[in-house]
């Protein structure tokens, strides 16, 4: 049995979820990080010593962390050879785009812009530097645009583990208030995402208990 550690409003446990889900996969999943705790426990530290989540045990192999290095440990054990080839040249373009869609996309998305507009209250916003930061995006989301125009997923015609990276923060990116640039192929894409019951099950979900208001911040919670 595959375990995951991990709350649901993590887009990094949403990640593996999906692929999970993606590839037929059953899991438990144990709640873990943020208002969970357990992450900080002797035993999970063990396990993941940064404390961070996810952590993935499958059966009786060593734990797992680094979003990343779980996506491709289950693509390799699980997936076809459309999701992840067994050639290494074709499977090295599809890590290309994964890699490429997690630090170009994820990452300067999640810290860079949700945080600091859903994560922070809103009397303490700084919107010059979430539009500075959005402006990096956007050069990003541009190549991913053009990309899209002649393809119907991030590295070519099939969905596959590059997907996982570069979708799975999109619902977050489509869904909170901020100012968008046109990308109709983006926009297309997710919208093909959003038709796969995997990633409505474990993407689209509910992300309220991350937002701090400026009451939670008179009270003193942190942001």
């Amino acid at each position: 049995m595959i375990t995951v550690w991990g709350r649901v409003s993590s887009s990094n446990v949403q990640a593996t979820l999906w692929c999970l889900a993606e590839l037929g996969l059953a899991f438990d999943r144990i709640d873990a990080g943020f208002i969970y705790g357990v992450t900080d426990t002797p035993a999970y530290l063990e396990m993941n010593p940064n404390g961070f989540v996810p952590t993935l045990v499958d059966g009786e192999n060593p734990p797992l962390f680094e979003t990343g290095a779980i996506l491709r440990y289950l693509a390799t054990a699980y997936g076809d050879d459309t999701f992840w080839p067994v050639d290494l040249v074709a499977r090295t373009q599809i890590d290309k785009w994964a890699e490429w869609a997690k630090i170009n996309i994820a990452l300067r998305f999640t810290s860079p812009v949700f945080w600091l507009v859903i994560r922070t209250a809103p009397s303490a916003w700084d919107l010059d530097r979430i539009f500075t930061n959005l402006d990096l995006l956007n050069k990003f989301l541009a190549i991913a645009d053009t990309r899209l125009a002649a393809n119907a997923f991030i590295a070519g015609s099939q969905f596959t583990l590059a997907d996982i990276q570069m979708g799975h923060c999109l619902f977050r990116y489509f869904d909170i208030d901020i100012p968008r640039a046109g990308f109709p192929h983006l926009q297309t894409y997710y919208e093909r995402l959003c038709a796969r019951p995997a990633y409505r099950r474990h993407v689209m979900v509910d992300y309220e208990e991350l937002r701090v208001t400026d009451q939670a911040r008179r009270l003193g919670k942190p942001v």
